[in-house]
């Protein structure tokens, strides 16, 4: 995707820009192609068995009297590209909130023609007029060339921070702690 022009410095090739290209919200309607889109980026990132998402849990969490994510979908001449999935967050020491990108997702046969590169400007942009703080995601260890990707745009790793994730049993373990049991040992 791209490539290294001299150490230290990533630099983007040359893109074919999408003709055609738009980028639209997600409507109730979209949530089928939302839910295919899904299943396709957990098959490239090797996670498709933790895909279990259905269409219900996606509608809701999009299209509930409050949403907890939006999405947008972009089109080239009318066929599906790819899309973002995005949510609010907050930074305690900036007082603001942030624009977190949870999926972005370009179908194989449109990367390198900048679908990716306009998704993230639009998100860029939409985080400016929402005075946004900051825009962040992150990204697995092992997919240089979305590392190499964002880089090329002008994105940092922030290896200050280490993301954890709790789920399942933990997750459970956890929150009964909330009613004062005691922690297991």
């Amino acid at each position: 995707m791209a490539g290294v022009s001299r150490p230290g410095k990533v630099t983007s090739p040359p893109m074919m820009q999408a003709t055609a290209l738009e980028i639209a919200p997600a409507a109730p309607n979209d949530v089928p192609l939302l839910l295919a889109l899904i299943r396709e980026l957990a098959i490239y990132e090797k996670l498709a068995d933790q895909a279990v998402a259905t269409e219900a849990s996606v509608r809701n969490a999009l299209f509930a009297v409050r949403p907890a994510a939006e999405a947008v979908i972009a089109r080239v001449g009318g066929e599906v590209a790819g899309f973002a999935l995005y949510f609010h967050n907050f930074s305690t020491f900036l007082g603001k909130h942030g624009l977190y990108l949870e999926d972005l997702f370009v179908r194989p046969a449109f990367r390198g023609h900048a679908v990716g590169t306009r998704l993230l400007a639009h998100l860029a942009r939409l985080a400016l007029q929402r005075d946004c703080g900051r825009f962040e995601w992150a990204v697995l260890d092992w997919n240089a060339p979305a590392r190499e990707f964002y880089e090329a745009l002008g994105a940092e790793a922030n290896a200050a921070w280490i993301g954890y994730r709790i789920s399942g049993d933990a997750l459970r373990r956890l929150a009964a702690l909330a009613d004062g049991e005691e922690r297991p040992r």
